[in-house]
């Protein structure tokens, strides 16, 4: 059940998922109940449910299969990797090499600015 801690449903719902997937009472493999059970288990609205799946997805511990649930991530196995955190890495890993590369374009003209200019002198 979501307590009334200040702490938001979905985090608390997520923790407590967690916890049991990292204890082992929800095995890699198994299923998740279905977002109803779990909001009825929880005493939780559909969306709050959902949010907190969304968590564990994105921490690649469960898995959804269109049409048959969510499932327990081996996370033994090689890792599949998820694919909208793995996007979200390579954009940040472009964007730090953009502006490190504007540095050193910056710092190059100046000295070719410097250079030229001492020479003409």
């Amino acid at each position: 059940m979501v307590e009334k801690t200040g702490r938001p449903g979905y985090l608390q719902i997520a923790d407590d998922l967690r916890a049991q997937i990292r204890g082992g009472s929800l095995a890699p493999g198994t299923p998740l109940p279905s977002t109803a059970q779990l909001a009825e288990q929880y005493d939780a609205s559909l969306s709050v449910v959902k949010m907190a799946v969304g968590i564990l997805r994105n921490e690649g511990l469960v898995i959804g299969q269109q049409g048959k649930g969510v499932f327990v991530r081996d996370t033994d196995a090689a890792p599949a990797g998820d694919l909208a955190s793995e996007v979200t890495e390579l954009r940040s890993a472009v964007r730090d090499l953009s502006e490190r590369l504007a540095r050193v374009e910056e710092q190059l003209a100046t000295s070719t600015t410097r250079r030229s200019g001492r020479s003409s002198r």
